[in-house]
């Protein structure tokens, strides 16, 4: 199945961060921090201005690496993946 976001928003799909664990403590998985790092799947068309006539393009591309916030945006799960929407505002930044 494919998704597209509509305005601003992006689908993003967050990065496992490696787990280190040391002297052998497992940190179950609900006491873990929610990656901040994220792979843009899809983005919509762009945010339309104030008087509604022109549609501005984002600012990142399906491929990008971006960075968001921990708590940004809404899960969703598609064909057993689970992905996130986030608005373009919720972008911290790209890396590069």
């Amino acid at each position: 199945m494919k998704v597209r976001p509509l305005g601003d928003r992006i689908l993003i799909k967050r990065i496992d961060e490696v787990e280190q664990v040391s002297g052998g403590i497992i940190i179950p998985d609900t006491a873990k921090e929610k990656p901040q790092q994220a792979d843009v799947v899809a983005v919509g068309p762009g945010r339309r201005t104030d008087d509604c006539c022109e549609v501005v393009a984002l600012d990142v591309k399906p491929g990008q690496r971006i960075l968001i916030g921990k708590y940004a945006g809404n899960e969703i799960e598609i064909d057993g993946e689970e992905l996130v929407i986030v608005n373009e505002g919720d972008v911290l930044g790209i890396l590069e």
